[in-house]
């Protein structure tokens, strides 16, 4: 059943790790799955859903995208699995309407949960939604075509200082003020309507030092707009906690973020869950406040030199997974 993986533009990243690491949590009732269900929060075209679903004949997959196209796609690619493949379309901090649309609670209900963060790459080899510094094309950015701003409303209408808080927050950009100064005087004269408009203000306004060392000047600028635009970041902050409530004992959430602030958000959550939820300063951990998860990963995991060859865009990932604890697991 399994499709060659580069035919969607999607390459799974970390696919067989990921698949080791929720296999306990999916096989711990039947070891082909049967009974266990997974969502996909970041569906995509479908790649660790079909890997999943071909792996465990038994298993149920949710996949959850807030991309029509992607959700197109991905059916298409996973029609054949039947009814044990779900699509539902919404962001991934919406995993309670999509349980509850599934038939299931929002709490303690499923195996696993599945993060793959980021733009796809499904979406960025698609020129026309303009994610993409290396090609022309209207500075859209939308991963949901049905929201109603867009990188080039922000660039075109936002204050200055909003604008550079954008670019400092969301895309550690240290030239951020100069960046804001440039598209606001760029915009009294005309608007900034494509991607190569922004990259040639941005090579303007990047010192040429910085240019030439630090990789691509349009990188932090581009990401900052598409965290912005799409509200990526408050939606991890909502979805994270989601996904630990969703899954019952034994069950797994592992998560795949690609750049720090992602990681950053990750980390806390994650700490935060396997953490003591004795009060403070105690000689002993009270029964029945010990920690809710178990960290399954020593830090965050990275793709090795031969994941990184087969598929470039697996370099900058960083994994970390976290298990809810079993009723009286003293680990």
């Amino acid at each position: 059943m399994a499709d060659d993986p580069g035919r969607y533009g999607h390459v799974p990243v970390l696919l067989d790790r990921c698949i080791e690491l929720l296999a306990p949590a999916l096989t711990a009732a039947q070891s082909d799955g049967t009974g266990a269900v997974i969502v996909d929060a970041t569906l995509g075209a479908g790649g660790h859903s079909e890997a999943l679903l071909t792996r465990y004949p038994g298993l149920r997959v949710i996949g959850l995208d807030r991309d029509p196209s992607a959700l197109a796609i991905a059916g298409q690619r996973l029609a054949g699995f039947g009814d044990r493949f779900t699509a539902a379309y919404a962001r991934y901090d919406e995993i309670g309407r999509a349980l509850a649309e599934s038939g299931l609670p929002a709490t303690a209900s499923i195996d696993g949960v599945l993060f793959d963060l980021g733009v796809s790459s499904m979406q960025l080899d698609r020129v026309e939604r303009g994610f993409s510094y290396s090609a022309d094309a209207p500075l859209d950015m939308r991963m949901d075509d049905g929201l109603s701003v867009t990188a080039a409303d922000i660039l075109n209408e936002y204050p200055q200082g909003e604008i550079a808080a954008i670019l400092r927050e969301f895309g550690e950009e240290r030239f951020a003020g100069r960046i804001a100064g440039a598209v606001v005087r760029r915009r009294a004269s005309a608007p900034l309507r494509t991607t190569s408009e922004l990259v040639e203000l941005l090579y303007q306004a990047i010192p040429a030092a910085t240019r030439r060392t630090g990789g691509h000047p349009a990188k932090r600028t581009f990401q900052a707009l598409r965290i912005a635009v799409n509200a990526e970041l408050d939606s991890l902050r909502q979805a994270l906690p989601a996904a630990l409530e969703a899954v019952r004992p034994g069950g797994r959430v592992v998560v795949m973020a690609y750049q720090s602030l992602e990681d950053r958000i990750v980390k806390q959550v994650f700490a935060a869950a396997t953490a003591s939820r004795s009060p403070a300063g105690l000689p002993v951990e009270l029964p029945g406040y010990g920690p809710e998860f178990t960290a399954l990963t020593r830090g965050a995991e990275r793709a090795d030199d031969d994941e990184i060859e087969r598929n470039p865009r697996s370099a900058p990932v960083r994994l970390r997974a976290v298990q809810r604890r079993m009723e009286g697991d003293g680990r």
